[in-house]
């Protein structure tokens, strides 16, 4: 699979460390996977995606799925991205949507 990642739970918050191509071929996998995690709980998600090598718009699609699976369990999606992402989110201007965070420690901030 092109796609890699961790999970960590903490009491409030659960951090996604992702590595690779988040595109159509791994779209599918990381829909799923992360829709049962927000399903299990805690709702709120933070993706570090600085690891990640390329992201596509069906990679941007199932972020905002995410994003929306989060709302309805009263949780939150917050993103840190690379350049690379950056520049992709920023091509289709979903920087505020996807509540980009410039590292993990300013995101769990957030949630304090």
């Amino acid at each position: 699979m092109s796609l890699r990642g961790t999970r960590e739970v903490r009491a409030n918050c659960q951090i996604f460390r992702l590595t690779g191509l988040l595109d159509a071929f791994s779209e599918p996998t990381f829909r799923k996977v992360m829709s049962r995690y927000v399903e299990e709980g805690p709702g709120h998600i933070i993706l570090d995606l600085s690891g990640i090598d390329f992201v596509d718009s069906s990679g941007l699609g199932a972020m905002v799925q995410l994003v929306k699976k989060a709302k309805e369990v009263e949780g939150s999606v917050q993103v840190i991205a690379n350049p690379r992402v950056m520049q992709t989110v920023k091509l289709v201007r979903l920087e505020k949507f996807l509540a980009i965070q410039p590292s993990v420690d300013v995101a769990l901030e957030n949630l304090s």
